[in-house]
């Protein structure tokens, strides 16, 4: 979303939507990558090269006891590298590995390249929400994946405070 004429206004994505579903997939032949609603509906055909829940491994160590309780619900590969969970995807014949930070990242490019089209210039600086539960090391962890999208990430907020505030937005107009 952008902060508009006084107000917080929620962009839509190509398909119309309000909300995009942080997935990221990988065609097993190309590579190529779909990003949100597309990478969520071939979830059935892909489901090793599909990856969700990114939010669920970033910032957290892979002998993280939520982290092991959820490999065993997900389709895709976690990987233990120096404790650190990377996620390994096939394209062709190759294996591709990448950190929660990348995924993350993916999606927040796709959520710029959105904002920028709707809004005709460069965005360069965002405001990232994060779960109120986050630690620290999550915190920092979102960030980095902001950065990796080239944002300057001016702030972490908590989900509920930016509800909050964009509520408190909302009321001042009428």
């Amino acid at each position: 979303g952008i902060y508009k004429n006084g107000r917080v206004e929620i962009i839509a994505n190509e398909q119309g939507n309000r909300i995009t579903p942080s997935y990221v997939a990988f065609s097993s032949e190309s590579g190529e990558r779909l990003i949100g609603d597309a990478a969520k509906n071939q979830l059935t055909t892909n489901p090793k090269n599909t990856v969700f829940d990114a939010k669920r491994l970033i910032g957290r160590g892979f002998n993280d006891t939520t982290v092991k309780k959820d490999m065993e619900h997900w389709p895709f590969e976690v990987l233990d590298n120096n404790n650190k969970p990377m996620v390994r995807v096939s394209i062709g014949d190759a294996k591709k590995t990448f950190a929660p930070e990348e995924i993350s990242a993916m999606v927040l490019t796709k959520m710029k390249e959105i904002a920028e089209a709707y809004i005709g210039k460069k965005v360069e600086h965002a405001v990232i929400t994060v779960p109120a539960y986050f630690t620290d090391a999550q915190r920092q962890a979102t960030k980095d994946a902001g950065t990796i999208a080239g944002l300057n990430v001016v702030r972490i907020i908590n989900e509920p405070t930016a509800a909050a505030i964009a509520y408190g937005l909302d009321k001042k107009e009428g």
